[in-house]
Parts: structure tokens; C-alpha cells; sequence
């Protein structure tokens, strides 16, 4: 990051960890949301891609988690739970759940789970084709052409 950062003193770069649009917008909708559910409501996210993906929580699971845990007040090295077997004890309040699956050829599913006694909500993004990522890209590629060098997000580009 630190190579990343000082590279932008010189060029522009738009810094995302999934450049989908929907993806974007599925961050946002979960920082006004985690705040208003609180500590009443257990948090699970759940991630699926294809067989052949190699990192575990995915980059995109790892923002959701992180979104959620700063909205929160919380940090996601304290509360993250990554897999569950065995005797494992009542689940605490603060804990987000992040699990992973792997199976044919899913191209990027992402599930967010706020449950509680009685309710729950279901927050999810499903990537059909890898064109999502793509066409976020291109979109960012033209926003970030008439700027000035720096690092940019997904969200500097929402604003404008």
C-alpha cells in the first residue's frame, strides 16, 4: 500500500478491491445499515466462487467484513470468526461470521445475513459474468481520466 500511495503522487489511480459497480453500491448500503441494526442482530457473511479461486475469504468478503466491523465501532481482527467446527460455544454479540465456498463455476456471490429472534435480513450481490467487473472498470477508467494525480475509490467516483 505504502508503494501504492506514493506511486499516486505522480499518476491516478482508482484503488477498489472489486471494481463492480453493484459491489460499490453494496458497500455503502452496509455502512448506513450494520449501524442501525447494532448489536441486535448477529452478522454472517458468506462468500461462493468458482472451484479454481485461490484466496480464501475473497478480497471483496474481507471489505464487506471490514465496512461492517468501522461502522460498528468494532475490529475485524477481534470479532472476525473465518470457519466454525466442533464445540465451538454460544456465539458472541460483537462476532461477524466470514465463510467461504467454492464450487464449479460461480463467478462472485456475497450474502450478507443480519439475523436475530424472529427476523432476519439478507443483503447479496451475485456477479452473473465477470462483464460486471469490466464495465465498473471502464466506468472508472473515464471518471479518473479528467482528475489529478492521486488515489481514488470506487466512492470518490459515486460523489461526483
Amino acid at each position: 500500500m505504502k508503494k501504492i500511495r506514493d506511486s499516486a503522487n505522480a499518476v491516478r489511480c482508482v484503488l477498489a478491491p472489486n471494481m463492480s459497480v453493484g459491489v460499490n453500491v453494496l458497500l455503502k448500503v452496509l455502512a448506513d445499515v450494520a449501524p442501525i441494526l447494532g448489536d441486535d442482530y448477529d452478522i454472517e457473511i458468506v462468500e461462493a466462487h468458482h472451484h479454481s479461486k485461490k484466496d480464501a475469504p475473497s478480497g471483496t468478503a474481507m471489505k464487506i467484513a471490514q465496512v461492517i466491523a468501522e461502522s460498528l465501532g468494532r475490529d475485524l481482527d477481534q470479532v472476525g470468526v473465518y470457519s466454525r467446527k466442533g464445540m465451538i460455544g454460544e456465539r458472541t454479540k460483537a462476532e461477524i461470521g466470514i465463510q467461504t465456498l467454492r464450487a464449479g463455476d460461480i463467478v462472485g456471490d456475497h450474502t450478507v445475513l443480519f439475523a436475530c429472534e424472529g427476523e432476519r435480513i439478507e443483503v447479496k450481490h451475485q456477479a452473473h459474468s465477470r462483464q460486471a467487473f469490466a464495465s465498473g472498470a471502464v466506468k472508472a477508467a473515464r471518471w479518473i481520466a479528467s482528475r489529478k494525480p492521486g488515489l481514488y475509490s470506487m466512492d470518490d467516483m459515486f460523489r461526483e
